[in-house]
């Protein structure tokens, strides 16, 4: 029973919420009369005593023989100040002490994970800014579709992490800001508490309305996973693109050797092991909310022992998730981008074939769905004579169709310029983007 009940190996790093919500509490029991002044000064000269003693070893030590970090805090308070120490649980319960600290931490978290897609926000901006006119192919089906521009390919990323940023921010500002403190087990309190007070002091935007619903809540713990998990497939995806773009027959980029791995048996290899590290441990972020979720489904209000396995995973998934956002980041960072090989390749395929078409609906006035068969019939000619679209003599030109004209044919560079609606691929849409998300005037 000690053993799978002794959850003090997890939520010991819950020390620092634990000392803070305690103080806030010990502090609103002295204005309201309910302990002594004495006693209470005891208790937050006592709490501050015990933060600076774990600040060295990031909580307590695991032998404390204490169950979990909220009995650890108070058999240590004890241990320092004698009897004083047992007011301090006054008109509260374990269960809205680690609703509060739980949520506490998650606030936390939210803020780190804030931070580091800022970093990578940032690092996409600037090999954008480096690449707003440097030409790759743009795929779909993972088939060259039309050209477009490296910065404009990697501007796609920063928007998904500046939706991550928003996420993350909304349950910092949002989904964090209910005081489940003095919920008590599950009915609220008879001690005349103020619950006002600890809201300022932790910093909440507002009491919990009820006092059930409070000490079971999780659903910010759920919030959070659920962005993690989001940002992790946005990174998983562009860990893919490097594995991808890594390999020799594609050659798009160059990986520093700070940021991939050699063979054990071939000595040319250059493994790309960050970016499939990246994209395996996507996994453990998408499992980490079903695993929370499969732990709340089922449990009856208000509080049981199930919500104990809770803190194990956000704090695996938040680790997960900083670390990735680190190693992306530095990735990002250090590519080398072969631009000369990404414009080779823009130009396969056919790639301008509906540049082709589009020119015959714009200057020629051909309907659409005829100017794509006319195109297509283009293609297949060249396909047949082994060419590209550029290539075709005058005479082919004017058997597919005596409508197509030579200057309709573009080149990959002159397809990506043409793309200047907004949000597009041209380079000038690219640096406008890239100043918009900088919040800056293009």
């Amino acid at each position: 029973m000690r053993r799978i009940n002794n959850s003090l190996q997890v939520d010991r790093r819950l020390w620092r919420e634990d000392i803070r919500g305690s103080k806030a509490h010990a502090a609103m029991l002295r204005d309201r009369d309910i302990i002594p002044a004495e006693d209470a000064a005891a208790i937050l000269s006592g709490l501050d005593a015990i933060a600076a003693e774990w600040a060295a070893t990031d909580g307590p030590p695991l032998d404390c023989r204490a169950e979990d970090i909220h009995m650890a805090v108070e058999k240590r308070l004890a241990e320092l100040i004698g009897p004083a120490a047992g007011r301090l649980h006054t008109a509260r319960s374990r269960n809205d002490q680690v609703a509060t600290d739980f949520k506490l931490w998650v606030r936390q978290a939210a803020d780190r994970a804030l931070l580091g897609c800022t970093d990578l926000g940032e690092a996409l901006l600037q090999r954008s800014e480096q690449h707003a006119a440097s030409i790759m192919p743009g795929f779909t089906h993972l088939q060259v579709g039309q050209p477009v521009t490296l910065g404009h390919h990697l501007m796609a990323y920063a928007a998904m992490l500046l939706r991550d940023h928003l996420r993350f921010t909304d349950i910092r500002v949002e989904r964090c800001c209910g005081n489940p403190l003095g919920s008590a087990a599950l009915a609220g309190t008879a001690f005349p508490i103020d619950r006002e007070q600890t809201t300022q002091e932790l910093q909440f935007g507002f009491c919990t309305h009820n006092s059930i619903d409070a000490v079971s809540d999780r659903d910010f713990a759920l919030d959070y996973l659920s962005a993690a998990a989001i940002c992790g497939l946005h990174l998983s995806r562009l860990a893919e693109e490097i594995v991808i773009w890594a390999s020799q027959p594609f050659g798009f980029v160059t990986l520093p050797d700070a940021w991939s791995t050699g063979s054990s048996i071939m000595p040319q290899k250059r493994n790309p092991d960050a970016a499939e590290l990246i994209r395996a441990k996507a996994a453990q972020l998408l499992a980490a909310f079903q695993n929370l979720g499969v732990v709340l489904k089922g449990l009856p209000l208000a509080y049981s022992k199930d919500l104990q396995e809770d803190k194990r995973i956000v704090f695996e998934a938040a680790d997960t998730l900083e670390l990735c956002l680190a190693a992306m980041t530095g990735m990002i960072r250090d590519l080398k981008f072969n631009t000369e090989r990404m414009a080779e390749v823009a130009g396969t395929g056919h790639s301008t074939a509906t540049d082709l078409a589009d020119a015959l609906v714009r200057e020629a006035m051909v309907p659409f769905r005829e100017a794509h068969h006319i195109a297509g019939r283009a293609v297949a000619e060249a396909e047949r004579r082994g060419c590209t679209l550029s290539e075709l003599s005058d005479d082919a030109l004017e058997a597919i169709d005596p409508r197509v004209r030579r200057d309709y044919l573009m080149t990959p560079a002159q397809s990506a310029a043409s793309r200047t609606s907004f949000g597009g691929t041209a380079p000038n849409r690219v640096r406008e983007a890239i100043a918009a998300a900088r919040g800056e005037r293009p």
